[in-house]
């Protein structure tokens, strides 16, 4: 039943065989809270229990599936600040899918860290490349060790029972007794291994898959080539290339080898194409990097990251580099979930040294240049498209100094500090263009026209306050911040300007030798120092006042920032020049202060605009990062999705609130078929069984956005049949996302939240489709799955 190959290393490989020993390790919690506790890693290779000693009570602790990598104690945050009491080398971090937090521990010594590092590493490895069938195979092995409850190798009808409720099933007692006696071939009132496996195939019957399959198949045997091919026309609208199609997914699904010589597929090979990613409704030719990366910046969508640095809410929450470096395509932090826009506030810290936090808040303290190193580790771990680095710059002038040197020291090649080749463009520069760069987003004393002209010159730079204080500060705090005995408000500052500039703000008038008296101001901001402005290229920060005066004064590689509100209001006013907006600047969305939980905006509202960088809480799970996630899970999950061509025509029509032609409408028809293999809401209740229910959710422009759901199946979380058709009609489809939602019905509260999977309409697959469900987190949640038929309709074009 379990993976060959995991089989052999844990009887063979050293780490493997002393791990299943067992160990005393030090869990590390924080600096006070540091505990022994004995860990070892069960015989099925799978799970790591953990006791409070050797010979005690064990419970687990993790799964192996659970994990996403393996990191040395010099990597850990936590580990490092205890570096006086335990040498780096023997810690080490169990990384974890999802939200769920490290695990840092403390062996007795560097072997010891090292043989359950490369231990853990390799298991992770093999879990990772195991094939559909090994992953099966390897679920079978799990259920089965958690149904033989006396652990001696066999299942008694009585812990095939116990097995049942835990695995959803409430099945008639004479159905389930005449299947184990079926499954029960050596006759010996227990099952076995291979035994289990037949029970469990006679459990999972799909009969739906059974009648589809004989509606196509002459014998109800096999199907040949061509009622293959007529399937795959007919049903999966494959079209022209579906004879190539078919013979390709016979030889990669058919388990027989005879079957594959004759290009036959059998009612196995059938349902293997169903289960796997060729039958997945996510179509696998969004899946690596298809759309064309050389238009301008502010023709995508970027996925964008706010105050990355936080790990929970906005006032209490803790600050860490775990912001920036966790989640890919499926583990989820920043950078590696493919996030290309992450944000920086930085503020003075001790001994000179910028600290990262939400100012004014409780929040904790990060070191601005731990950020940055690992900004440059793991930048480009997952997509090698340009970071955009958001700094919000509230430090004096002497460690602004510090924030440039660590910027450029640190990053080195990977920051972009001139515009590419030295010239001067008329627009945004490609993601292709910038590949494995790094653009800092901020402030900025000149022009870029000013950079280019003054590149080859050493000029004495002149403090103008106006402009900077102008181009620095936000509208509402762009009041009068120096006055001379004139009331003018534009003053020539001395060559001591910076530090007295920062001096002000706490001190009384302080003379000037140009006879100019300088007043303290609460408002004042500290002037931006040049090292700093060099850095920021193509994406200056600028106040945002109305979209005349940004055509009007603004270039297009300045930026405006906007709060969730004030872009909805924006919207809502005027809808057309948002979007021409976007096609030649960009825009960023940050979600509104008062969310200090840290919760969400629904990213879609700001999309249908044409706003490029929708920035997100990404430490909090909900509907609103399915959206985000599922609309970059296409294009290689490298953060960029090209908008559709009226979010990027600069004399676009398209308003987002009205929308009219030439926009086609489709009616889309989703057949809920069936359900396999649903988890558990509950696991803490053995015998409590879910009556799912599935919702589909359509989020687009407003008139798009509705929702539909099923009745819902009682009792039955393990195949649950609904049969049941909902229909939808979508003008703008090019904008919409669909999400698939299971939930278990509970007539007495709100329904609990099973799984989800969230996919854009243009990357969907129709015909006969399963949607592997995912987890609040985002993992997987294999097996589990919804069967599905999808169908679309085009309408004929809409009359203006």
């Amino acid at each position: 039943m379990m993976a060959s190959l995991l089989q052999d290393r844990l009887t063979t490989d050293q780490d493997l065989l002393m791990m299943q020993e067992g160990i005393l390790m030090r869990k590390v919690r924080s600096k006070s809270w540091k505990k022994l506790r004995y860990f070892r890693l069960q015989n099925d290779g799978m799970t790591v229990w953990h006791a409070r000693q050797a010979g005690g009570r064990e419970k687990p602790s993790f799964s192996i599936s659970d994990v996403e990598t393996v990191r040395k104690g010099h990597d850990s945050e936590l580990l490092r600040g205890l570096a006086e009491d335990f040498p780096l080398e023997q810690g080490f971090t169990v990384v974890f899918h999802g939200r769920r937090s490290n695990l840092d521990l403390v062996a007795n010594s560097v072997e010891e860290a090292q043989t359950w590092m490369q231990g853990l590493q390799l298991l992770v490895d093999l879990v990772t490349s195991m094939d559909q069938q090994e992953r099966l195979d390897q679920w079978l092995s799990d259920w089965f060790q958690r149904g033989d409850k006396n652990q001696d190798g066999r299942m008694s009808f009585e812990e095939v029972q116990r097995l049942l409720h835990l695995m959803n099933v409430e099945m008639d007692q004479e159905y389930a007794f005449s299947l184990f006696q079926t499954a029960d071939i050596s006759q010996s009132g227990t099952l076995e291994g291979e035994e289990f496996v037949q029970f469990y195939k006679a459990l999972t019957k799909r009969n739906e898959v059974q009648e589809l399959f004989e509606n196509f198949s002459a014998d109800g045997q096999k199907l040949t080539l061509l009622e293959f091919v007529d399937f795959l026309q007919e049903e999966q609208k494959e079209k022209d290339y579906a004879p190539d199609l078919a013979l390709e997914l016979i030889n990669c699904h058919e388990p027989s080898d005879s079957g594959k010589l004759r290009h036959v597929l059998s009612m196995d090979g059938f349902l293997s194409y169903l289960c796997s990613k060729d039958g997945d409704i996510f179509n696998p030719a969004c899946l690596p990097i298809y759309q064309d990366m050389t238009q301008p910046l502010s023709h995508y969508f970027i996925n964008s990251s706010h105050n990355t640095y936080l790990v929970r809410d906005q006032l209490c929450g803790q600050s860490s580099v775990e912001g920036y470096i966790r989640c890919s395509g499926v583990e989820k932090r920043a950078l590696k979930r493919g996030c290309r826009c992450v944000e920086v506030d930085v503020w003075d810290g001790p001994s000179g040294e910028p600290v990262v936090y939400h100012g004014h808040t409780l929040t904790s303290r990060i070191l601005f240049k731990d950020v940055v190193a690992t900004v440059a580790e793991y930048a480009f771990q997952t997509s090698d498209y340009p970071l955009i680095l958001s700094l919000e710059n509230h430090c004096s002038w002497e460690q602004q100094q510090t924030l440039a040197q660590h910027l450029t020291e640190i990053l080195g090649e990977q920051l972009l500090s001139t515009p590419l080749d030295g010239l001067l463009p008329t627009q945004l520069p490609s993601p292709e263009q910038l590949r494995g760069k790094i653009l800092v987003k901020g402030k900025k004393l000149e022009t870029l026209e000013q950079d280019v002209e003054d590149e080859d010159e050493e000029e004495e730079p002149e403090c103008d306050l106006e402009q900077q204080q102008g181009s620095e500060l936000e509208p509402e705090l762009q009041e009068s911040f120096l006055q001379s005995k004139d009331k003018k408000k534009v003053v020539k500052c001395p060559p001591f300007c910076p530090p007295i500039c920062c001096q002000i703000m706490t001190q009384g008038p302080i003379p000037d030798p140009g006879g100019l008296l300088l007043l303290p101001m609460q408002k004042l901001k500290p002037i931006l120092c040049p090292a700093l402005s060099a850095l920021v290229v193509y994406l200056k920060s600028v106040p945002f006042h109305s979209f005349s005066h940004s055509k009007e004064n603004y270039h297009f590689y300045e930026i405006s920032s906007f709060s969730e509100s004030k872009a909805r209001n924006l919207i809502k006013e005027a809808g057309n020049e948002f979007v021409q907006h976007n096609t030649w600047q960009l825009s960023r969305v940050y979600p509104s202060g008062l969310r200090t939980d840290s919760s969400n905006y629904n990213p879609q509202e700001l999309w249908n605009a044409g706003c490029q960088m929708v920035a997100m809480n990404m430490q909090t799970a909900g509907l609103e990062m399915d959206i985000c996630d599922g609309l970059f899970r296409q294009n290689g999950v490298c953060g960029y999705v090209l908008k559709p061509d009226f979010l990027r025509d600069v004399q676009s029509s398209f308003h987002p609130e009205r929308p009219i032609s030439p926009y086609k409408a489709q009616t889309l028809l989703v057949q809920v078929i069936s359900g396999q293999q649903l988890p558990k809401v509950n696991n803490t209740k053995e015998k409590s069984i879910v009556d799912p229910l599935v919702k589909v959710e359509i989020f687009g422009i407003h008139a798009d956005t509705a929702r539909q759901e099923t009745n819902y199946v009682e009792n039955n979380g393990f195949n649950p049949y609904w049969g049941q058709t909902l229909s939808f009609r979508v003008l703008v489809p090019e904008l919409a996302t669909l999400r698939f939602v299971v939930k278990d019905y509970d007539w007495k509260s709100r329904n609990e939240f099973i799984g989800q999977f969230t996919l854009p309409w243009t990357c969907m697959k129709q015909g006969y489709r399963h949607i592997h469900l995912l987890s609040r987190d985002g993992i997987s949640l294999h097996p589990a799955s919804i069967f599905v038929y999808i169908s679309i309709r085009e309408e004929l074009e809409i009359e203006s």
